[in-house]
């Protein structure tokens, strides 16, 4: 089992070129694994980075908690 924290917001770009956010959260079972859900956002944003920005906003999200896909 790798050491490696999920990060909580996961940022994609679909294949029209629009960056979508995912919410992920993360919880483990009684054998210690995570089981990672994700809700994908309705929005759609034309960068990363009003992707990021949108997220502060609404989730009070922080540097470091994005991956990008």
């Amino acid at each position: 089992m790798p050491d490696e924290a999920t990060r909580p917001f996961l940022i994609n770009q679909d294949a029209d070129g629009n960056y979508r956010l995912t919410v992920r959260d993360v919880r483990y079972n009684s054998q210690g694994y995570p089981i990672v859900t994700g809700v994908l956002q309705s929005e759609c944003f034309v960068s990363a980075n009003a992707a990021k920005a949108w997220a502060r906003d609404n989730f009070n999200a922080r540097s470091g908690q994005y991956a990008v896909k």
